[in-house]
């Protein structure tokens, strides 16, 4: 992921605008990047963002966990399991 410099923050310019920050961390959608000594620190989004960001996590899971199971052979034919149900 490649970041603009409008991006990348102090934490001491956090310290002096973070008000404002907050206020047009929504309207960017953007992620901003919090630096101390120029090493990257902490990131901070909005909260619809990291929402979706956790949404989207929870979704690779359960595909990682789907493809593992394919891989160890944890799987069933499709009309086996369709058969299963109406005879339910």
């Amino acid at each position: 992921m490649k970041l603009s410099t409008s991006q990348i923050k102090s934490i001491s310019y956090l310290k002096a605008h973070a008000s404002e920050i907050v206020r047009t961390l929504g309207d960017q959608a953007e992620p901003l990047v919090i630096t101390e000594n120029g090493e990257p620190k902490a990131v901070l989004q909005d909260f619809d963002s990291f929402q979706r960001t956790q949404e989207t996590m929870a979704q690779l899971k359960i595909l990682a966990l789907g493809n593992r199971q394919i891989e160890a052979g944890q799987v069933h034919a499709a009309e086996d399991v369709i058969a299963r149900l109406r005879g339910r």
